[in-house]
């Protein structure tokens, strides 16, 4: 017993540094920045920490720890869980593929969070340093630069992977929650009334009070709850139990964190940079520890958030929705710790220009808060549809009172556009753009590459094979289908007479389920034909020569079809650059080079 209480004791830690670095580090900036919209009198501190509590309660606890959490495949959860649930509910139709697009944009936009998140974290946290002593006037200047530092140094070592990193992760954010529980508390006790905030008629009054511009509040407001989705996302790596066990740690530091803010504008009416000030206040002697935490803790933030745009691309590549792309894999106990060069300095770029843009925590304000909010907006319709399939209608009805509570934040955040969200868009179409030139490409390459059925192609194989002019050893040859031969692979056999004593048509297609390796038929078909099936899920990373060892096959060569793709239509030709800019589907293993054998055939689409 004391053993299980141990390792769930362990479970909860971990998930305060795998899934909590994001949300955990609002309490930074919310309220100062909310604060720049809204003057800070008692009814309207009172009102803004009432919209705090409840938006954590119902966009967090109840959408992600409660509903979301209870929908999953195999334990993992996600967009594309949520996606990949509703679709196979659906099973066809017009709507299936409605679906898939509000899936498509809602990964669009974590990517816009995902550049975001580096950037307005990291950024207020290096602004902390205008309170120490002597150093009240340093320039913007300076911080942004100190900023480009700490960003520079966080991306040049993903390569190594964070694994030993993310050991140490838990244990730093579980003293971070520590810190801001203690600090709220300390004002909570000289102004205890501030308790009075929980109750909604604050949230409520508010509104009355401010008419039509206090509804805007909740486009800054919103940004309590970034990072909320992480919950549901990374479900797969610990589990569900721990995950909400951990939240239930972490909501209440935050909302007594968020309380000792409250109660510190309300006694010095000052709300820039509340949190540091509230340290400050606290005890001189722990500010810069407690500053070095703070930087800390903003890294991990960001760590997390990049993890888990790598994870979301890995993902998109095993459903074809992404083009290939190099991939290292720089843990054996992690599944999530992956590193691909291409968007870890694509990443980079973005998160700079970010901060080189809006150069204060303040002005990146506007551009965060969009991406977030669209995609909870799709996770709720995509919850309260699967709810309704399943014939679920009190947690449906539910649903769909956090559904409306998200649309207003929606309809509110979208004032941003004008002022800087637009830049949450415009990630988010470039990614959308190039998720859609590939799937409409490989679409139109797959109808125009014409294959032949496994029937017809086994009739003139064997009139071939029994010849005996074959090569000895055996071959592997890919295709997409057993049942269905590539066309290069009847070039190779048929036209130039490449045919070895076996010969093994293999395909490797991915499940809905996000883990599982099967090589489900193995057989011969013919004399020195052989067909292998193999399934895997889509968030595996495949060993294949490992696995083709392990399974007794003896290859002496690899055979795999590569395209030289023509066209005419303006919108392809990006398509073609995308092909061949990323590499080869085989290379995407790890094949010695000296058995791989590309066969191009020319197409035009």
């Amino acid at each position: 017993m004391e053993k299980s209480t141990l390792s769930s004791a362990k479970n909860i830690v971990k998930a305060m540094g795998i899934v909590f670095g994001d949300i955990g580090t609002s309490p930074i900036y919310t309220l100062p920045i909310v604060f720049t919209l809204i003057t800070p009198t008692k009814e309207n501190i009172f009102g803004i920490l009432s919209l705090i509590f409840w938006t954590l309660i119902a966009l967090v606890t109840i959408q992600y720890s409660w509903l979301a959490m209870s929908l999953s495949i195999r334990g993992e959860g996600g967009i594309i869980v949520l996606k990949e649930i509703l679709v196979s509910i659906l099973k066809k139709g017009r709507i299936v593929g409605i679906v898939s697009f509000l899936g498509y944009i809602g990964i669009s936009l974590l990517f816009g969070d995902g550049v975001i998140t580096p950037a307005i974290t990291i950024l207020s946290a290096v602004e902390g340093l205008k309170l120490i002593p002597g150093l009240q006037s340093i320039s913007t200047n300076t911080i942004i630069l100190i900023t480009i530092i700490i960003t520079t140094l966080l991306f040049a070592i993903q390569y190594k992977g964070t694994t030993k990193v993310a050991l140490s992760f838990g244990p730093i954010m579980l003293l971070w929650f520590i810190c801001l529980f203690l600090s709220g508390l300390f004002y909570l006790i000289h102004t205890p009334d501030i308790f009075l905030a929980l109750n909604p008629y604050y949230a409520i009054e508010l509104f009355t009070d401010n008419g039509f511009s206090g509804f805007f509040i909740l486009s800054d407001v919103i940004l309590c709850a970034t990072g909320g989705e992480a919950l549901y996302a990374d479900m797969g790596h610990l589990g569900a139990k721990p995950i909400r066990e951990a939240w239930f740690f972490v909501f209440i530091a935050l909302i007594i964190n968020y309380l000792g803010q409250g109660a510190y504008i309300f006694e010095h009416n000052d709300s820039s940079q509340v949190l540091f000030k509230l340290v400050s206040t606290f005890s001189q002697f722990f500010y810069i520890p407690f500053l070095i935490l703070t930087l800390i803790a903003t890294i991990i933030a960001s760590q997390s958030m990049i993890s888990a745009v790598m994870s979301l691309i890995f993902q998109g590549i095993n459903i074809g929705i992404f083009p290939l792309m190099k991939i290292k894999y720089t843990s054996t106990e992690m599944r999530s710790q992956i590193y691909i060069p291409a968007v870890n300095w694509l990443l980079f770029v973005a998160v700079i220009f970010m901060v080189l843009i809006f150069r204060e925590s303040n002005n990146l304000a506007a551009a965060y808060g969009l991406a977030v909010t669209a995609t909870m907006f799709i996770s709720s319709v995509f919850i309260i549809t699967i709810l309704k399939y399943r014939k679920e209608y009190l947690r449906m009805s539910i649903a769909t009172i956090v559904l409306i509570i998200t649309s207003s934040y929606l309809v509110a955040v979208t004032h941003k556009i004008p002022y800087g969200g637009y830049w949450s868009l415009v990630i988010a179409s470039i990614v959308l753009m190039i998720m859609g030139l590939w799937i409409n490409g490989m679409s139109r390459l797959r109808k125009s590459l014409k294959s032949v059925d496994l029937e017809t192609f086994q009739e003139s194989f064997n009139q071939i094979y029994q010849t005996g002019n074959y090569i000895a050893g055996e071959a592997l040859f890919f295709t997409k289908n057993v049942n269905v031969v590539s066309p290069y692979i009847l070039h190779c056999m048929f036209r130039t007479g490449i045919i070895y004593e076996k010969n093994v048509l293999v395909s490797v297609e991915n499940t809905d389920q996000p883990y599982g390796i099967k090589l489900e038929r193995y057989e011969e078909v013919s004399k020195g034909l052989y067909v292998a099936n193999i399934f895997y899920g889509y968030m595996e990373m495949l060993d294949l020569p490992a696995l083709f060892k392990r399974w007794g096959f003896n290859e002496k060569a690899i055979f795999y079809g590569a395209e030289e793709i023509k066209t005419n239509k303006f919108l392809l030709k990006f398509f073609i650059l995308l092909k061949k800019i990323a590499p080869n589907w085989v290379s995407y293993f790890d094949f010695p080079y000296n058995k791989l054998h590309g066969v191009v055939t020319r197409i035009e689409i």
